[in-house]
């Protein structure tokens, strides 16, 4: 009973919080961390078990780099090199020596000092990708230069997370040990080799049941059991997470686990902040409130600094790297992940790293402000300011094609041939795995899916083409896109007539029925073979298309109306024999 009114207590304070925090333009993360100090030990005592939930909660994180791991494909990483090996190596690496440098007079040894400095110099993934989303500025040139500094801090973690089991432990000295260093990479190795030939085909198995459940079930299956065994080595879960979604990135089932593990993500990083709002020391903060305030804001003076004069050095114009750098300047979560573990092999002192977890959460509060002074500045320096925005990428895909079959195909070999980019997707383990053989990039997953829509991009690409053969997918996804994605133009296949008109009632004006223009091309190659001119047959067919195209717009009104259907098709069929018999007339000069 007492994990369900547990339960319960979370979601009545994220419910409220975050909602609030929200309102007022501080974000979900802080919303979350709120909810944990008013229900925490220090605020209304409704949960005191912290440790034990935070514990859990971490699972948050395990995920968060599950589906970032998930997004490193290695053609994508080339594509955003200089951004994530130039400007997220060169921040991460110049912050660190200073903030590395003053810890180094608040602890006991070089190693804690430099874990500090490392630490400190990461910002929030959460936190700032939500702002920026939320804001609409994920696309801007500031919001580009973030997700590339991001993605390398969070590529930047694994290292560190895999180093600090093998340096800590009880002898102050260090435990390193070539033995255990050895069985890290052997099983290591093993993950790999596991997820490379093993992982897929369970993938593929079971997406030929059609259950959904039990898809989702191996999905989480694979992240949580590469976690344990990688923590079985002396490694961090994080580790083995991220391991896992690399491993799977370039995997056809990509967007489809992508779908299904995002909402546990969700659910679980809200959870870890939460759990970590609970956790805040406010007896550390009263005894060392000037310490606390001073590294945080020393902590933010720094990296606004640095952000904003490497964002120049890259090219990016003052405004963008203003806006970069305001963005940036607070600690992250994976400070809370790295002090424990390093609190725990003994590295780094707990007073220490209360300290330090005080000032990261301190300046996530802060950050909001942070971004709302610096947009009131521009606002007011606008007219002279050089422009944030510009086009999207060309590496991005801008066209989704769902239903990868004989039409989807067909359209897509032309777009490859003109090196257009486009993501496909098509719900038949079978039909990708066949599709694949032939060198087609393809993802399984059912675009009727919203989650499938969204870890497809739709939001940012420019055309929807959907090609989906049976009629009440086409119907489900066609809705949910037009709804949901109102800018994004679609190009819809039709079965027949009917599904014609069924789209149509949707709003969808480009649509293309099957069979309808080969058939037009065979009836105009039969003509010719009664041996009718060339030239007349093909006006004799282009006639008759134009004809079916109007009466198909003109009778939608009236399609699920049988009788009167019937009525007006023979209407139509008579009007289509008049016209050719005019034709004839006029031809004959009769």
């Amino acid at each position: 009973m007492s994990i369900l009114l547990d339960a319960a207590i979370f979601f009545s304070a994220a419910i409220i919080a975050v909602p609030i925090a929200k309102r007022f333009g501080l974000g979900s993360v802080l919303g979350y961390l709120a909810a944990g100090m008013a229900i925490g030990p220090w605020g209304l005592r409704l949960i005191t078990d912290v440790q034990d939930i935070l514990h859990f909660a971490e699972l948050g994180v395990v995920f968060l780099l599950f589906l970032i791991g998930l997004e490193l494909e290695p053609r994508r990483l080339w594509v955003m090199r200089r951004t994530l090996f130039g400007l997220g190596f060169t921040q991460v690496a110049i912050t660190a020596i200073p903030i590395g440098f003053t810890a180094w007079f608040f602890t006991d040894t070089v190693t804690a000092a430099i874990i500090i400095g490392f630490t400190l110099a990461l910002s929030s993934t959460a936190f700032a990708l939500q702002t920026l989303s939320e804001k609409k500025q994920l696309t801007t040139r500031h919001g580009r230069a973030s997700f590339g500094i991001l993605l390398f801090q969070d590529i930047a973690v694994i290292p560190l997370l895999a180093i600090i089991p093998l340096v800590g432990g009880d002898d102050p000295a260090g435990s390193f040990s070539w033995l255990a260093l050895g069985k890290t990479i052997a099983i290591l190795a093993v993950v790999v080799l596991a997820g490379r030939y093993v992982v897929r085909y369970l993938f593929k198995i079971i997406a030929e049941t059609e259950v959904r459940e039990v898809f989702t079930a191996l999905a989480l299956l694979i992240v949580l059991g590469t976690a344990i065994v990688i923590e079985q080595s002396g490694l961090s879960m994080a580790l083995g997470a991220f391991m896992a979604g690399v491993l799977l990135s370039e995997s056809e089932y990509r967007h489809a686990i992508q779908a299904d593990i995002d909402p546990f993500k969700g659910l679980l990083l809200g959870l870890f902040f939460i759990s970590v709002g609970m956790s805040v020391n406010f007896g550390l903060l009263q005894t060392h409130l000037p310490q606390i305030l001073l590294t945080a804001i020393g902590l933010m003076g720094v990296k606004f600094t640095i952000l904003l004069v490497l964002g120049r050095a890259f090219g990016l114009p003052w405004n963008s790297a203003t806006s970069l750098a305001a963005f940036l300047p607070q600690g992250g979560e994976f400070a809370f992940v790295i002090l424990g573990l390093a609190t725990q092999t003994l590295i780094v002192t707990e007073n220490i790293a209360d300290i330090v977890i005080l000032s990261v959460t301190l300046t996530m509060a802060l950050t909001p402000l942070l971004v709302s002074l610096v947009e009131a500045f521009q606002r007011r320096t606008e007219s002279g300011a050089e422009p944030g925005f510009d086009s999207m990428p060309e590496h991005e895909p801008s066209i989704i094609i769902a239903g990868f079959g004989r039409v989807g195909q067909i359209v897509a070999r032309i777009l490859r041939a003109k090196k257009i980019g486009f993501t496909a997707l098509d719900n038949s383990p079978g039909h990708v795995d066949f599709v694949k053989r032939y060198g087609n990039k393809i993802y399984y997953g059912d675009a009727s899916r919203m989650e499938l829509l969204r870890s497809a991009h739709a939001e940012k690409a420019s055309l929807f083409i959907l090609t989906i053969s049976n009629v009440e997918s086409s119907l489900k996804t066609a809705e949910l896109v037009s709804r949901h994605f109102p800018n994004l133009k679609i190009l819809a296949r039709a079965r027949n007539r009917k599904h014609a008109y069924q789209l149509m009632d949707l709003g969808i004006t480009h649509i293309w029925r099957d069979t309808f223009y080969s058939s037009l091309k065979m009836a105009e190659a039969t003509l010719e073979s009664l041996g009718m001119p060339r030239s007349e047959s093909t006006d004799i067919v282009e006639t008759f298309r134009k004809h079916d195209e109007q009466r198909l717009k003109d009778h939608h009104h009236t399609y699920t109306d049988e009788d009167r259907l019937i009525y007006l098709s023979k209407k139509s069929a008579s009007e289509l024999e008049e016209m050719f018999e005019q034709d004839e007339r006029e031809k004959n000069g009769g």
